[in-house]
């Protein structure tokens, strides 16, 4: 059993969404529930009741009601749902139009900025005015090339009350990375900021944008959003307006909704590219609505008086996340920088100066928060953080005591899981049970998923593939550019037919706990044992000596041989007697079998864009093969260190 951290107080659980939605469900449906997991159990068992209670309880706006939830439970893809429903996504995050704070915006080096709900339905409304101008309708593209700030959250929210789609890059990905996003879809209408701020300096975007118009001739219209400069020179971008020229000047403006169906187009997203061109998953309103909807509400226990953050790009499927908290009534906080400029303080005095209640971020920050020393509980008043939720990486047992040791000991530490792909979670936390280190609380509602072992079974206290055996609202309704459904079909179905494999590497033990061990394509093989990389990283990223690390299985006279590369400290020398306490951690806390063959030292470690380590590239890298679409990595050069290493040709 892993060690409890932290269990909730019995008000804290009697006063959360989770048990009104529990109490609900029994009136609605006669039923006697009183815990999660008999709560969980019900609603995989009875998956279209589970979806209509909660869209009953959760209010969603709807100008024609469905007259189905589901056509057709043993069908996945392809599943049809909440038929006949007519509804439009914006209309339900703009459902509050008072002068309750809507959006706190922090950049780099500036001061806060604050906007109403009211404000904000104002501002959408005079954008989506000047977009239907344009010419934008349903189905038309449209596009950010936006830092987090609050004008992209108004572009989206504009462009989708016309029935448009949105999809959005952030200005760190560079002209290729998104040529090879926006390039495939024909966007319409470009939303930019002339430039962006990380560790003090400003980044200029607009020669990037120039590039990108070159290779994209489907923009009609690129509106620059005036922000490390007040009056950008715009003369050198085709089709260019400053965001104040273009925006209505209506004094009292209103938006149209276009009532749309259930599985209307809302955003097009990516996969990570790094194994070609990223592939362009199209989401449904309704679907992401919904499944958003239910963990806010739900699983994180979002109210109206909350103050919701999430440390996010443009460019990560968070900020989509995060953006739903608007139809909860909750306030968002936006922060646009580098967490750790000028000091790592810096997120933790915006925690305490806008009193944020829910602070989300990434197993890599905790970790790099850890290695820094800093204590945030110590050093600011955290008195109304009640909730840190984690993602992006498995956050390791380690992460999960520094969390309640260095920030603070009675909050809800919500390890959450899920991707891109479904825009949402499998296995995130909830309030109403105790967190435990090293595990995620439990499996979404509504979400039914399982550990497979090597025969497609599932299982329990084992690590096997996730996967999710029945239909969920937020799939992708389709991937661009796929007529005949075969890229989204190779994607998630190819290995067990009709059901969602997702790529991760889990165990789901008799409470319904869930940890994650990485990424199955990342799984390491030696003499045929299964094994998860996240296993190995927990043990070698606690040693001070190391501030990084990757690791690959190599193919090697017939079998995999570990390899461990290693980020060193500043002042630390990868010497013998080093490799052998890293041997030694590694082989006392897991087995010997996991023990790498081979340790090495680099000077860095590849990331995707969203920070996730790229063991499939690096392990192409070391065996000489092709790896595609560098662009896609945050810092490309890196594997070039990897390539040719003279130590991977000795035994």
């Amino acid at each position: 059993m892993s060690k409890l951290l932290w269990k909730p107080s019995e008000e804290r659980v009697k006063n959360s969404n989770m048990v009104r939605f529990m109490g609900f469900v029994n009136e609605a449906y006669r039923q006697n529930i009183t815990d999660y997991q008999a709560l969980y159990a019900w609603s995989v068992a009875n998956i279209p009741d589970f979806w209509a209670a909660f869209w009953d309880f959760s209010g969603i706006k709807a100008s024609t009601p469905y007259h189905q939830v589901i056509d057709d439970l043993t069908k996945m893809p392809g599943a049809k749902w909440f038929s006949g429903a007519r509804l439009n996504f914006a209309e339900n995050l703009l459902r509050f139009r008072d002068d309750h704070i809507a959006l706190i915006f922090k950049g780099e080096g500036r001061d806060v900025v604050k906007i109403s709900y009211a404000e904000l339905y104002a501002e959408v409304a005079r954008i989506a005015i000047s977009l239907k101008g344009e010419g934008v309708g349903v189905g038309d593209r449209v596009v950010g090339f936006m830092p987090n700030m609050p004008q992209t959250i108004m572009a989206m929210l504009a462009a989708s009350s016309l029935g448009a789609v949105w999809s959005s890059c952030s200005p760190d990905f560079g002209v290729k990375g998104v040529l090879d996003r926006f390039g495939q879809i024909q966007p319409k209408v470009l939303f930019t900021a002339n430039g962006y701020s990380y560790k003090g300096r400003h980044f200029d975007s607009l020669p990037m944008v120039s590039h990108i118009l070159k290779e994209i001739p489907s923009v009609e219209r690129v509106v620059v959003v005036p922000y490390t400069e007040e009056k950008p020179d715009i003369s050198g971008i085709a089709n260019a307006i400053l965001y104040e020229d273009f925006k209505s000047s209506e004094p009292s403006p209103s938006v149209e909704f276009q009532q749309l169906s259930f599985d209307h187009p809302l955003y097009i997203m990516y996969s990570s590219g790094t194994t070609g061109l990223p592939k362009c998953m199209v989401q449904s309103a309704g679907g992401i609505l919904i499944n958003q909807l239910k963990e806010h509400l739900l699983h994180t226990d979002v109210k109206r008086e909350d103050t919701i953050f999430y440390f996010t790009t443009c460019g990560w499927m968070m900020w989509n996340w995060l953006t739903c908290s608007l139809a909860t009534g909750a306030t968002l906080v936006l922060f646009d920088g580098n967490p750790f400029h000028p000091d790592p303080g810096a997120l933790w005095k915006l925690a305490e100066q806008e009193k944020i209640t829910v602070f989300g971020t990434s197993a890599g920050y905790i970790a790099a928060l850890q290695n820094t020393g800093a204590r945030p509980g110590k050093d600011y008043n955290l008195e109304s953080l009640r909730t840190i939720l984690s993602t992006g990486s498995p956050l390791s047992v380690e992460g999960f005591e520094y969390v309640y040791r260095g920030i603070k000991e009675d909050l809800q530490l919500a390890s959450i899981s899920g991707g891109t792909d479904l825009n949402g979670c499998f296995a995130l936390g909830n309030p109403m049970d105790p967190v435990y280190a090293g595990e995620l609380q439990g499996r979404g509602l509504g979400m039914k998923v399982e550990s497979f072992d090597e025969n497609g079974c599932p299982q329990i206290n084992r690590q096997g593939e996730l996967v999710c055996t029945a239909p969920f609202p937020s799939m992708p309704i389709s991937f661009w550019d796929d007529a005949d459904g075969a890229k989204y079909h190779a994607a998630y179905f190819n290995v067990y037919p009709n059901v969602w494999r997702h790529g991760d590497y889990i165990e789901i033990n008799e409470q319904g706990g869930v940890a994650i061990h990485g990424r199955s394509d990342a799984t390491l093989n030696p003499g045929g044992v299964r094994i998860g990389t996240a296993e190995i990283y927990r043990q070698v990223e606690q040693l001070d000596e190391i501030e990084d690390s990757i690791v690959v299985g190599q193919d090697w006279e017939g079998d995999v041989r570990i390899i461990l590369f290693v980020k060193l400290a500043a002042g630390s020398q990868l010497t013998e007697d080093l490799k052998t306490k890293i041997k030694q951690t590694i082989r006392i806390n897991t087995s010997p079998r996991h023990v790498p063959s081979k340790i090495l030292a680099v000077p860095e470690v590849p990331y995707t864009l969203n920070m996730k380590k790229v063991e499939l590239a690096v392990k192409k890298a070391i065996q000489g093969e092709p790896v595609l679409n560098k662009d896609s990595l945050r810092n490309p050069k890196a594997l070039d260190y990897y390539m040719g290493m003279e130590e991977l040709r000795e035994g």
